[in-house]
């Protein structure tokens, strides 16, 4: 199988994770089950209590509930804003990283050239991690703020429990950074340059304007070093002729004076 062959059904199987995990978090936002509590010791008054990120709810054993809505939005707490923010920006990264891995990969041919199509992919690889670290930030600042007023024992207010929406939230994020990670990697690897390309291409250019500098056919020797058609010795020997010539004329300088001084 070929190494395109491998890479594409990477592609797609990325894909279709990071899309799981994209609508498990979406399906958490409405769901009220963040938190939940329990009042009563008889089965017969036993009451209910759950909430999420917008509202308040309780039932009791006969089947009947009430959800009321947060009195006011500016009297919240700052972490459930923070939570709400990071939440709805999972949701929206998400949606784009989907868009951008989908144009970008091999098996749809929407883009152009392969290198093009790489980073497309790369982008949507990037944008997916983006979406999975804010619903596990989100997910995991919840439960670790229900967690901590249920282990205090001085806080007296109502305690309540980790819901099923959390779980699945970080299930959800699991899916989308690994989705994203992979993606990302192979992607990468294809459409960006590598370091090693780079540094070469740096040292390239960094002795063709150092022969441009120091060379005495500096036109005739920037083009040779363009075509590559050139060998290491005959820069040397070319950048020790006008030594070698130098030093003849003074050998010559000094044996005429000799000569003089003898007659």
């Amino acid at each position: 199988m070929k190494y395109r062959t491998v890479v594409m059904y990477m592609e797609i199987g990325c894909f279709v994770s990071c899309l799981c995990g994209w609508i498990l978090v979406c399906s958490t936002l409405p769901t009220e089950y963040w938190t939940f509590s329990e009042v009563g010791s008889i089965v017969l008054t036993t009451s209910n209590y759950y909430s999420n990120l917008w509202r308040d709810c309780i039932s009791d054993t006969t089947g009947v509930s009430d959800c009321k809505d947060y009195p006011s939005m500016l009297a919240l707490p700052a972490y459930l804003h923070a939570c709400r923010a990071l939440a709805v920006s999972s949701v929206i990264t998400g949606f784009f990283g989907g868009v951008l891995t989908l144009i970008g990969m091999k098996c749809t041919k929407i883009g152009g050239s392969e290198i093009a199509n790489a980073r497309v992919t790369f982008s949507g690889g990037i944008t997916y991690l983006v979406s999975g670290f804010c619903g596990m930030i989100t997910y995991s600042w919840w439960a670790h703020k229900v967690i901590s007023e249920f282990l205090d024992p001085h806080f007296r207010a109502q305690k309540f429990e980790l819901g099923a929406a959390i779980f699945i939230g970080w299930g959800g994020s699991i899916l989308l950074l690994s989705g994203g990670t992979v993606l990302s990697y192979f992607s990468g690897k294809e459409g960006l340059p590598s370091s090693s390309y780079l540094i070469t291409q740096f040292l390239k250019k960094a002795t063709g304007a150092s022969l441009l500098r120091h060379s005495p056919d500096q036109k005739d020797l920037h083009a040779a070093t363009i075509k590559g058609d050139f060998s290491a010795t005959a820069v040397l020997r070319r950048q020790e002729e006008p030594n070698t010539q130098s030093s003849n004329q003074v050998n010559k300088d000094l044996q005429q004076r000799r000569l003089c001084l003898t007659i």
